[in-house]
């Protein structure tokens, strides 16, 4: 892989603009695929906001500083998106938020890409249940395990805000699958 400086000197250059975003592409399609599927659930949706999510990066790649890693950047894109997404289903389906995370858990057991078992699937009810922002960082921290300094620039908050929120969140799902 090219360093990250010369990449993103090739995406904002015309002629060299395809080849590196097939390139940027490649290299973070996989990661940014987990990471919002921990959000959204469901694969097609998945595949639906991570395309939203490379087209509002090709769109606006004039646009980055640089003032961030580009895959924070990309990643606070990516989470923006599925937010924005699940706001918009449950605005849709006529349900809150809370009401939509528990239809997409409980959906959870039909999706074929769905690959846990009874445990996972009692680990994704847990998460649910968590507010929004303790989600992000729980699945950041425990999934993708970022450390807290890129999930800060991910999230735009504090280190010692986030680990609070991510200590909150353990002590909550520790609880919820006490007593599932």
């Amino acid at each position: 892989m090219i360093a990250e400086q010369t990449l993103i000197a090739e995406l904002k250059q015309t002629e060299t603009q395809a080849k590196a975003f097939e390139m940027l592409v490649n290299t973070y399609k996989e990661r940014l695929y987990w990471h919002i599927r921990r959000i959204v659930l469901n694969h097609d949706d998945t595949d639906d906001v991570l395309q939203n999510t490379f087209i509002k990066v090709y769109k606006n790649i004039h646009n980055f500083k640089g003032e961030s890693k580009l895959y924070s950047w990309m990643y606070r894109i990516a989470t923006n998106e599925s937010l924005t997404f699940l706001k918009s289903k449950s605005k849709k389906l006529g349900i809150n938020d809370a009401e939509l995370q528990q239809t997409m858990v409980n959906n959870l057991k039909a999706d074929v890409y769905f690959e846990g078992d009874e445990i996972q699937l009692n680990l994704q009810k847990a998460i649910a249940s968590l507010p929004e922002k303790q989600k992000l960082i729980f699945n950041m921290k425990y999934f993708e395990e970022l450390k807290y300094e890129e999930i800060s620039s991910i999230l735009d908050t504090s280190v010692g805000g986030l680990k609070a929120s991510y200590h909150l969140a353990v002590k909550k799902i520790e609880a919820f699958l006490k007593n599932e």
